[in-house]
């Protein structure tokens, strides 16, 4: 918060949607650079991996994972016969009356 009688300047004057505008175009702007970007995404992970705790933190959350993972896939299913399919009653030929069809066809 500004002190008593400390006026805003510059964007800080401006109301918060047309501060969250410019915000948006400047980052448009610098992710369209994709070396910027690659630069910035490199800086930031040699600085994350200075940190050894950190990394070290990161690696036995991976490895719990797919421990887990592997796991799950290891154990049997519940199902150990595929499911049975309903078998459908043989379709029965139509009765007809031989002597009722020479009576229509004539």
């Amino acid at each position: 918060m500004p002190e008593q009688g400390a006026k805003k300047r510059g964007l800080a004057s401006a109301d918060e949607q047309t501060r969250a505008e410019v915000a948006r175009k400047g980052g448009r702007t610098v992710s369209q650079n994709r070396a910027h970007m690659a630069e910035i995404g490199r800086k930031g992970g040699e600085t994350v991996s200075q940190n050894r705790a950190h990394m070290a933190e990161i690696g036995r959350k991976g490895g719990k994972a797919r421990m887990s993972h592997a796991a799950k896939a290891a154990q049997p299913t519940a199902q150990t016969e595929p499911p049975k399919q309903q078998q459908q009653e043989p379709i029965s030929e139509p009765t007809v009356d031989k002597d009722e069809m020479i009576r229509k066809a004539s």
